[in-house]
């Protein structure tokens, strides 16, 4: 050890032993982690596990064999992973869901995911402050720990709202469509239900989230809930104001006992004029981001190319006149 000190205070600067002792430390709780999270599988449990499994069928014992551990091994930090508060649980699962992410587990898989990403980009820059960079103040020192911790920590929730906002603009763009759709299906004579589950069958290849949500309400009525109440489950999910009105005008509809054919087809039609509106206003906005990007890429080289030759020949002028005096 003797020999040891000398090296590190070299490397590290006179807190060096220090800085080694902390990396050290911190090693040795990432190595002991592991073996003290992990639960030993009792015998008994297994033997129960594996009658239940040999009661299920095949389908659903290939299920549970893609996505039943992975939810056990979850549910065992369920404590840990799950905030007790009602209001910010419920938030969160909201959140996730209008990103397309309904499982039971998608709260303790968002958490999990923030906590390795912090913890472990935390680890990585402690160990390039400690060993690799020396002679650091304590602030410097705290910044380059703390702050990729923290980037880890809310990086899964920032890309969870850019993956919220581009499944709305997903449905947005196929709402047009699948009210036209389904507008032909209740012309034809079928039932709301059934024109749902044809309508979300017809456009799932083109918008699988729009065709999602549809199908998510036809089941729901197929389970016996009032209808009002699974629309109304839909527009929050979505969280648009088409489909919010879509809903409002199938709501008064049948409470009115107007026909929905009717009410579908002006709705359908304001929606395809709102497209071509947004259509329209994405090209009103594209000759000024153009202007910009030549004002920034093209003007300064042509400056160059237009005014260089003159410069160039003016400062030989005056260095030639210099000379002479």
């Amino acid at each position: 050890m003797e020999l040891l000190t000398p090296v590190i205070e070299a490397l590290l600067g006179p807190d060096g032993m220090i800085y080694f002792a902390g990396a050290a430390g911190l090693i040795l709780i990432l190595l002991a982690a592991p073996m003290v999270m992990t639960k030993k599988v009792e015998p008994l449990d297994r033997i129960a596990e594996q009658r239940k499994a040999a009661v299920l069928d095949d389908l659903e014992t290939e299920r549970l064999s893609r996505h039943g551990k992975r939810n056990e091994h979850l549910a065992k930090y369920a404590k840990y992973l799950e905030t007790e508060d009602k209001e910010e649980l419920s938030k969160t699962r909201l959140m996730l869901t209008r990103a397309g992410y309904a499982h039971k587990d998608a709260v303790r898989t968002l958490t999990a995911a923030q906590l390795l990403l912090g913890l472990g980009l935390m680890a990585l820059a402690a160990i390039y402050v400690f060993v690799l960079s020396g002679g650091m103040s304590m602030t410097n020192t705290v910044l380059y720990v703390m702050g990729p911790g923290v980037a880890g920590y809310y990086a899964p929730k920032y890309w969870l709202t850019k993956r919220v906002a581009k499944r709305q603009e997903e449905i947005q763009d196929g709402f047009p469509d699948a009210l036209d759709l389904l507008l032909v299906c209740v012309e034809a004579g079928q039932s709301l239900d059934q024109s749902i589950i044809r309508m979300a069958t017809e456009i799932e290849p083109s918008y699988p989230a729009l065709a999602s949500e549809f199908l998510m309400v036809a089941q729901e009525m197929k389970a016996g809930k009032d209808k009002p109440d699974v629309l109304r489950s839909m527009a929050e999910r979505c969280d648009l104001n088409d489909i919010t009105s879509f809903v409002t005008v199938l709501i008064q509809s049948a409470s009115f006992g107007t026909s929905i054919a009717d009410a579908l087809r002006v709705y359908a039609n304001e929606m395809r004029d709102k497209r071509v509106m947004r259509a329209e206003e994405k090209a009103n906005v594209l000759p000024t981001k153009l202007t910009v990007g030549t004002m920034m890429f093209c003007v300064p080289p042509l400056l160059i190319i237009l005014i260089g030759p003159s410069l160039h020949g003016i400062a030989a002028t005056l260095s030639g006149t210099a000379s002479a005096f």
